[in-house]
């Protein structure tokens, strides 16, 4: 009798242990010794992800991951994407991420005023993205943080980047200010496109778009320069001062040469400068220059902007600039 008895304590002890290195096995560290990216296709099925989690090195066996699944696990279907596994992550959590849509977020950025062409630059770019794209129509595109998986396509990520545009710009419109200067959405865009380039200091966004409603009104030229440089470089930087014959090109884009709006946008603006073009700042101030400090000096008159370029002059003087 006590023979029987110490066997089945030893069975007993052997059970616990094994129960033991079975919950260890399923909720203790996995075997990643670096953090994995594993992608689950679209319908697929426990056991196929799992083959994939295993050739990938997040757990030890896709059988084992499976049974062990189906004792502990809660039942609910896996979602398809791509998942970011860090290093050891245990196969218990594996499967809550993997229930839980927990998907490895990839981002294709657009700042405000970027120009097409670096949007095309940004797409084409992006690790996990298919497919070619032309550059999108300038202004097409809202600026924003535009989030994709791997295998989606540049297309459908344009789409998106000008379906949200579409959408701001209709919904923004429909709450313009009365007897602004522009009269179409499309005229918006143009010239919250030049709003966007002439200011980085958003408390200014209202004035600068107050200025270029007056001159619109008056016939003046808007005379702004990243209308000049626009058709040189397409958006990307300059590199070097405007010359002269670029001030006087006639090319449909050239503020100085021409009045009136120009033939397009020359970038994609953002919410905050669209906004600005259809709500302007309540303003007579046809002129402004910079102020040395990043933002503007705004006068109403061409006598106070003369005095106000050569504070300007005096600035970039004290600076070693002229």
């Amino acid at each position: 009798m006590r023979k029987v008895g110490c066997l089945g304590l030893l069975i007993g002890l052997v059970a616990i242990v094994a129960a033991f290195l079975v919950v260890q096995g399923w909720g203790g560290s996995g075997p990643a010794p670096r953090t994995l990216t594993v992608q689950v296709a679209e319908g697929s099925s426990l056991a196929s992800a799992a083959r994939e989690l295993e050739k990938a090195g997040a757990i030890r066996s896709a059988g084992r991951f499976r049974l062990l699944a189906r004792v502990f696990g809660s039942g609910e279907p896996i979602k398809a994407g791509e998942y970011r596994i860090p290093a050891h992550t245990s196969p218990a959590d594996i499967l809550k991420m993997l229930q839980g849509g927990k998907v490895l977020q990839r981002l294709v950025v657009v700042p405000e005023g970027y120009p097409s062409v670096l949007v095309h630059d940004a797409l084409m770019k992006a690790d996990g993205l298919t497919g070619d794209v032309p550059v999108p129509a300038e202004g097409s595109v809202l600026p924003d943080s535009y989030a994709f998986q791997r295998g989606d396509t540049r297309a459908s990520v344009v789409a998106r980047m000008q379906t949200a545009m579409r959408d701001y710009l209709a919904a923004a419109w429909a709450k313009r200010k009365p007897g602004i200067a522009v009269t179409t959405p499309e005229q918006a865009i143009i010239l919250a496109s030049i709003v966007e380039k002439e200011t980085g200091k958003p408390a200014e966004r209202r004035t600068v778009a107050a200025v270029y409603g007056n001159r619109l009104r008056q016939g003046m030229p808007l005379q702004a320069d990243p209308t000049v440089i626009y058709p040189i470089t397409k958006g990307r930087p300059l590199g070097r001062r405007i010359l002269r014959s670029e001030l006087h090109a006639k090319n449909g884009y050239n503020t100085y040469a021409e009045a009136g709006l120009p033939a397009g946008p020359i970038a994609n603006p953002g919410r905050a400068s669209i906004d600005a073009v259809l709500d302007p700042a309540s303003s007579k101030a046809l002129y402004f220059v910079a102020d040395g400090t990043g933002g503007h000096v705004f006068a109403d008159t061409l006598a106070q902007h003369n005095a106000n370029v050569q504070k300007w002059y005096a600035i970039r003087r004290q600076r070693g600039e002229m």
